[in-house]
């Protein structure tokens, strides 16, 4: 654990990606195959199940700290982090141990086993043993909440480094549904596997937003446009007889999605599709939020399927009858898609996700400006020439989204961040006008600078009106502009609607709070995007 501490410690003072992954390769070099193992896995986001509730650890830590409950949890938005904050109370270890992470990580997958008592004092004794940097990370892992500065990216360069091996075939690698539980290190990074997982998919190619005249990207007919769908983007695979369906998080996803057991009848073996998950009305893309009723499912009851059918929008081709083809070029891919799907019949949830028709980028934005007529939030532009490269490049691939939908709303109520920001007040709640009433319609976070988080902090600080737990009711006075891709009917929310991706886009200092928009002005826009 203290290798591992001292790894966290490294990269954690530093913003520098050579430092952080000179850091990374040493310890890939130095450590267990166990210990590289489960580093891997934590940093890709494959933690270990919580065993323990955060209210069970505040009262133990304030039990062992011998103080009162009210403090710690008066010293938590203080701190802004709940494993740093116990870290921080807790008394110095009574002894000192030298035990490695996967010793840690197992005892605390041993914990399911245990009653509520033995929990506890296999906890306490663990902070006795760990100095307060092993006690900050071993609570990240009780909590479930481990994330560090490192991008899956960089952890990849550091892998290639410590290991020799070239960066994509190690990115290839780290693809897919494996555990620690499931592999080892030799058989995960060093092992000449050519019977890999069949499931396994490849590293996404992902898009840069296009800020721009597209003009500057030359001539238009290097280029192919397509709509940018409001979908989920998934890799489809068919191998071996079977197939599987992963979500560009990297989340196996096959059972949410039953309609594409039937490609396998269909579809080649060795075949790989990109594209985009979408609910189809037979003809075009019902709005997201139809499909989001299903993404939060393990299994889909027969009312919601009927309700909303999904279909994958192909728009690339990675592997043809188990050749890799992202190294071709986007048109020579394009070409083999479009003659794999031409004689689909039409039940089959697979289409070519179309290309649009433009000879000038002039006449591109003429058809761009209709995206939200489509369900689309804007165009692609990949050049024609272009391979399927992994992670997001710049030159090549190209998001086009149309501006923001937005409306003036007041904040009605604020609550404090987290983290760097947990002394600021970062979440606001905004509501428009209802005849003489302020109605709630939305939350948002993100979007101002962090002069402008302090100013409004020192105004909700002196302008509260009321308590409720960590919210603060304030005066209605200021009015911000609140940007959104999308906005659709909500019988959750008190307004009726709920918005996609709100965020403070301006503070309207020049607005007064009689001037910010109504329901109406909202409901006029769910009829028009809806």
């Amino acid at each position: 654990m203290k290798d591992f501490a001292a790894l966290f410690t490294a990269v954690d003072q530093t913003t520098k990606t050579t430092a952080k992954t000179k850091a990374l390769a040493e310890f890939f070099i130095s450590a267990s195959d166990e210990d590289k193992l489960w580093t891997i896995a934590l940093f890709s986001g494959r933690r270990p199940k919580r065993a323990v509730t955060t209210t069970q650890l505040r009262e133990w830590a304030a039990e062992r700290a011998e103080i009162p409950l009210w403090l710690l949890e008066e010293s938590y938005p203080i701190v802004g982090d709940l494993a740093e904050t116990i870290a921080l109370v807790l008394p110095p270890p009574g002894r000192e141990s030298d035990l490695p992470l996967t010793h840690w990580i197992t005892e605390l997958k041993s914990l399911a086993a245990l009653d509520i008592d033995s929990r506890k004092a296999r906890i306490l004794d663990a902070w006795d043993q760990l100095d307060a940097t092993e006690r900050f990370l071993f609570n990240k892992l009780i909590t479930g909440g481990f994330r560090i500065g490192v991008s899956r990216k960089l952890m990849t360069r550091a892998l290639a480094q410590a290991t020799g091996q070239d960066e994509p075939s190690l990115a290839h690698r780290l693809m897919g549904g494996w555990t620690p539980e499931t592999t080892s290190f030799h058989e995960l990074i060093e092992a000449d596997d050519p019977e890999a997982d069949e499931s396994r998919p490849y590293p996404f190619y992902l898009a840069y937003q296009l800020e721009d005249p597209p003009e500057a990207l030359g001539s238009p007919e290097d280029w192919q446009a397509e709509w940018k769908w409001d979908g989920i983007r998934g890799q489809v695979i068919v191998r071996s007889g079977a197939h599987h369906v992963w979500s560009r998080g990297e989340e196996l996803m096959t059972d949410r999605f039953p309609e594409f057991a039937r490609l396998p009848d269909f579809v080649p073996n060795g075949t790989v599709l990109d594209g985009e998950i979408v609910a189809w009305d037979g003809a075009e893309p019902y709005p997201f939020n139809t499909l989001q009723a299903r993404i939060g499912r393990k299994t889909v009851p027969k009312k919601l399927l009927k309700e909303a059918p999904v279909i994958l929008l192909a728009y690339d081709l990675l592997e043809d009858g188990g050749i890799d083809l992202r190294d071709a070029s986007l048109q020579h891919r394009r070409t083999r898609l479009e003659a794999l799907l031409a004689d689909l019949p039409g039940e089959v949830p697979l289409r070519a996700s179309p290309s649009i028709a433009f000879d000038t980028w002039d006449n591109l934005a003429t058809t761009r400006a209709a995206a939200r007529e489509h369900r689309a939030e804007g165009v692609m532009l990949k050049r024609l020439d272009s391979p399927y490269l992994a992670g997001r490049k710049k030159g090549d691939w190209w998001k086009w989204k149309l501006d923001p939908l937005t409306v003036d709303a007041v904040m009605i109520y604020a609550q404090q961040g987290s983290g760097r920001r947990a002394n600021l007040f970062t979440d606001f709640t905004f509501a428009v006008w209802n005849g003489n009433d302020l109605v709630p319609f939305t939350k948002a976070y993100s979007g101002l600078t962090d002069a402008e988080f302090r100013k409004i902090t020192a105004w909700v600080r002196k302008n509260t009106l009321q308590r409720f737990g960590p919210v603060r009711q304030v005066r209605p006075e200021h009015v911000f502009e609140i940007a959104f891709e999308g906005i659709h009917a909500s019988p959750r929310h008190k307004s009726g609607i709920a918005l996609r991706f709100p965020r403070m886009s301006r503070w309207r200092h020049d607005k007064a709070m009689q001037e910010a928009n109504t329901l109406d002005d909202l409901k006029e826009l769910l009829n028009a995007y809806g």
